[in-house]
Parts: structure tokens; C-alpha cells; sequence
């Protein structure tokens, strides 16, 4: 906004509710419960407020929001600490998930389904068969330790598919088996990631409440040769996987003319 003496104006400081102010420092705060900035406890909320700028009313919200979050516990006489903390997942590399979490704990997989089926129209055109041609199909609920962490639906091009049947799928991942089988490395895949509600199953599955957040991870795995072979439609548990990524960005179009 330009004023009559060709000086930009100052910008009107915008009035923000307390409301808007506690969202902040939520955000603020939980970036910093993941990177374990408060594994010996939460400041005080005095400390935050001077921290933040903020008063102790707008602060105690935040808290009270990260509370609901399940990521803190506020106890009397005891304070505030962190109640539990996210596991990373990267979106940089492709990674199994016992490749993903390997130092955090031992990844285990219940295996629910294990089987051959007529792929429907939509997994054929994805992993590029003729119609009516059959796929493996697993359902795996997978745990790091003793937390359930996702429900994996996979779909497997038939002729490798078929010989992962015959290997241990409680305790191997299948990216690995994809490579051993195929004699090829894993070369890219395509994702979409979005936020969807726990249907009554999964979340039953997974041991959250019904309607809880859940990530829903749409996996499309090619062999280097760039075939298609593994189509996965993956529910992760909202509160307890963070997707972390590096992003470069290209020459702009304005320095490249």
C-alpha cells in the first residue's frame, strides 16, 4: 500500500483473539515435544509466557490443546511433561517400515490376509495387468514393539506376490523381499498422503477411538526397471507418526530468463 509521499504504509496491527494467539503457541510448542526439546519436562507457564510473549491464559490454553492431543500430561504437584512422543517417518528415501524405524524398537506384522484375488479394475490399471488377472493380496497390522502403528492393505503383482507367499512375513518387510525375489532394486513410487477419520474396524484394529485422525498413505512401488508391483493403501496412526521431508525448490522461472 503505497501513502502520498511514495512511502509504503505501516501495516495495522491485526487484533488476535485469544483463541488465534493459543493455536500459535500450540504449534509452536509441538514442534518442539517432537524434536524432545521437553524430555526433562515442560517450562513453567510463566516461563512460556515470557517465552511467547503471550499471557498465562493463552498459554494454558495452548497446553490445554496439546493435553487433548494426548501429547502432554498436566498433573498436580508434578507439572507438565511430555506423555508421549512421535516416531518419525520420512517421505526422502523409500523405506520399508522396519527400515524407517530401525533403532527405535522391533517391527512385527500380524498377518490377517494372505491370499490370492481377482484384482479389481482399479489395482489392475495400476500395476498395469490385463483385467480379471489375478494379484496377491495381504493385510498386515503391523506393531513397533507392542503399539499398533498401521493397518498395511497390499496388492502384489502375481508372479513375484506368489513367491512372497512362501517367505515369513511376520518379521520381514516387503520392499525387502520385492528385491530378493525380483532381482531388482526398488526404483521410485508415487504417494498421496491425506488425513482421513478411523472407520469403526480400523479403529478398532488399531486401538484408537472411532473417528480419531489417521494418515492414509496411497503407495504406488516400481522396480528400477520401472514396473509397476506393489500397490499399498496404508493407515498410520495420527498420534503416533510425524512425515518429515526436505524439499528443494527449482531455478525459478524469473532467473532462468
Amino acid at each position: 500500500m503505497q501513502v502520498s509521499d511514495g512511502k509504503a504504509a505501516e501495516p495495522t496491527p491485526m487484533r488476535r483473539s485469544r483463541a488465534d494467539q493459543a493455536r500459535r503457541v500450540a504449534d509452536l510448542l509441538r514442534h518442539q515435544v517432537h524434536a524432545g526439546a521437553f524430555d526433562d519436562g515442560v517450562p513453567s507457564e510463566q516461563q512460556l509466557a515470557t517465552e511467547f510473549e503471550a499471557s498465562r491464559n493463552t498459554v494454558r490454553e495452548a497446553l490445554a490443546l496439546l493435553k487433548d492431543e494426548g501429547l502432554i500430561d498436566r498433573l498436580p504437584k508434578v507439572g507438565t511433561r511430555v506423555a508421549t512422543r512421535k516416531y518419525d517417518h520420512g517421505l526422502d528415501a523409500l523405506l520399508g517400515l522396519q527400515e524407517t524405524f530401525k533403532g527405535h524398537g522391533t517391527v512385527r506384522n500380524e498377518v490377517r490376509a494372505a491370499m490370492h484375488v481377482t484384482a479389481p479394475a482399479a489395482v489392475a490399471r495400476r500395476l498395469q495387468l490385463a483385467p480379471g488377472e489375478r494379484v496377491v493380496y495381504l493385510e498386515r497390522l503391523r506393531y513397533l514393539a507392542d503399539l499398533p502403528l498401521s493397518l498395511d492393505l497390499t496388492y502384489l503383482a502375481p508372479d513375484i506376490g506368489t513367491e512372497i507367499l512362501g517367505h515369513d512375513l511376520a518379521h520381514t518387510d516387503i520392499f525387502v523381499l520385492l528385491e530378493q525375489i525380483s532381482g531388482h532394486s526398488l526404483g521410485h513410487a508415487e504417494l498421496a498422503l491425506e488425513a482421513v477419520p478411523a472407520d469403526p474396524h480400523t479403529a478398532s484394529t488399531l486401538d484408537i477411538p472411532g473417528g480419531a485422525p489417521l494418515l492414509m498413505l496411497e503407495r504406488l512401488t516400481h522396480l528400477d526397471d520401472g514396473r509397476p508391483v506393489d500397490l499399498e493403501d496404508i493407515r498410520l496412526r495420527g498420534d503416533r507418526i510425524t512425515m518429515r521431508g526436505n524439499l528443494t525448490r527449482s531455478t525459478p522461472e524469473w532467473k532462468v530468463r
